[in-house]
């Protein structure tokens, strides 16, 4: 039995469909699926049974799961704009904690996502190095609970027996149910269908031009391969990175949607939001020295040609969903 939390999530219901494409589906999906368009995410996939993340912590110390060869922990609130920092603490933090140490007491593969947002503005750059954690300061609670879950391991000596991944900017199939949360060019490309054109925030840093911010953007389908390399090799462990390590700028993103779409460029930029001014980042490039040299294979699309993927099977689909 593989577990997946937050399985049926953006990243997590990417993985299921990768796993499905190496032939398992007995997997066993731990979600929240509310009122929310998640579950669409789901039609398209093979697994063995959902459970509601309150239902699976009791269940699991029940032991009535039988054998579990990986928990791929993805479930968490991934709302950089979340202001309830109990809630963030209980569901991103404290959840965490009780699964990894689960986890940890029966031999179980632990697998979860960190994020890049736990770099903060990044002058203190984005080195997965994990002597230099306690060094790191996040912008927003969201990152906090995901850097202080990073911590106690460390400070349990924990690291070398789990993969933490901090996912960078993460764009792909799948992604639809997160509103706001969406990628830029999951929204960009319905503002073209729309207007014609896309909106990009200015600027408000005298060293980048508007629209030449830069974000190290990665597709999610590179992301479930070097999930399930590392799924595969249960001696490699730590804290990685994953990201192309190459930034790339909003102008470059918002042109490979135009030339993905076959239209002419149109870019119109507008005001950010007093609120997010002091907590935007204008450069995150991921180092991926230290994945890369475990053996994984670090081979990502080009920014254009994820985008393209994207645009042309995906969301210009009348079923846009990652199906096995």
């Amino acid at each position: 039995m593989y577990i997946v939390t937050g399985g049926a999530g953006f990243i997590g219901s990417a993985f299921v469909w990768q796993l499905n494409q190496i032939g398992i589906d007995k997997i066993l999906i731990v979600d929240n699926l509310s009122t929310s368009e998640k579950w669409k995410n789901l039609v398209g996939l093979r697994y063995k049974d959902y459970i509601h993340k309150e239902s699976f912590l009791p269940l699991l110390t029940t032991e009535k799961l039988g054998k579990i060869k990986a928990i791929i922990h993805m479930g968490a609130c991934s709302s950089t704009t979340e202001k309830d920092a109990d809630y963030l603490m209980s569901n991103n933090f404290h959840y965490s904690k009780t699964l990894a140490k689960y986890a940890l007491s029966h031999d179980i593969r632990f697998i979860y996502a960190s994020s890049a947002a736990t770099y903060g503005d990044g002058s203190k750059g984005f080195d997965d190095n994990e002597k230099e954690l306690e060094s790191l300061r996040p912008l927003n609670m969201y990152g906090y609970s995901k850097h202080i879950f990073d911590l106690w391991l460390k400070r349990e000596n924990l690291l070398s027996q789990v993969v933490g991944l901090k996912f960078f900017n993460v764009f792909g199939p799948n992604e639809y149910h997160k509103e706001d949360m969406k990628s830029v060019v999951c929204k960009a490309y319905f503002q073209i269908k729309e207007t014609g054109k896309i909106k990009l925030f200015k600027s408000y840093n005298p060293d980048y031009q508007h629209g030449e911010q830069k974000r190290d953007f990665v597709y999610v389908k590179d992301c479930t391969k070097i999930m399930s390399w590392l799924l595969e090799h249960p001696n490699v462990n730590g804290i990685f990175n994953v990201g192309t390590g190459k930034a790339r700028s909003w102008n470059d993103l918002a042109k490979a949607v135009f030339r993905a779409m076959n239209l002419p460029e149109n870019i119109e930029y507008i005001e950010m939001p007093k609120q997010l001014r002091g907590k935007y980042q204008y450069f995150t490039q991921a180092n991926m020295q230290k994945l890369s040299a475990t053996g994984c294979p670090c081979d990502f699309l080009s920014l254009e040609d994820a985008v393209l993927d994207y645009v042309q099977n995906h969301l210009s689909q009348d079923y846009p969903y990652l199906e096995s």
